[in-house]
């Protein structure tokens, strides 16, 4: 069946098919949607994990968000910028949950999971 070339009805001044005499899209009615920023979004929640050695809040930085130069405390070499890591504090610490807080390391990914202890 051939489409009709004729216009369809208009719906309060913007026709049917989603253009309007001004020749604005239907639905911008605040300008564009802002672009979503994906890596921001998966990075920016923190996670909670037990283990033998305590309870530890882990939250990952994506390789584009790594600015600095840090150093891993279960390798003792620099975690470089543009390296994806992880950053790990204290949620059982002594001192309250600030004082964790306050003591966070930067982790290699791999260092992180082979920590001294085993689950066996």
């Amino acid at each position: 069946m051939p489409r009709s070339n004729r216009p369809r009805r208009t719906v309060s001044g913007k026709t049917v098919s989603g253009k309007s005499g001004s020749g604005a899209k239907h639905g911008a009615r605040n300008g564009p949607a802002p672009e979503l920023d994906l890596e921001r979004a998966r990075s920016g929640f923190a996670r909670r994990e037990s283990a033998p050695d305590g309870e530890w809040m882990v939250r990952s930085i994506t390789a584009s968000r790594a600015e600095k130069t840090y150093i891993c405390p279960g390798c003792s070499t620099a975690v470089l910028p543009g390296i994806a890591h992880l950053v790990v504090w204290s949620d059982d610490h002594l001192f309250g949950a600030a004082a964790g807080l306050a003591e966070r390391r930067h982790w290699h990914s791999n260092c992180w999971r082979s920590r001294t202890y085993r689950y066996r």
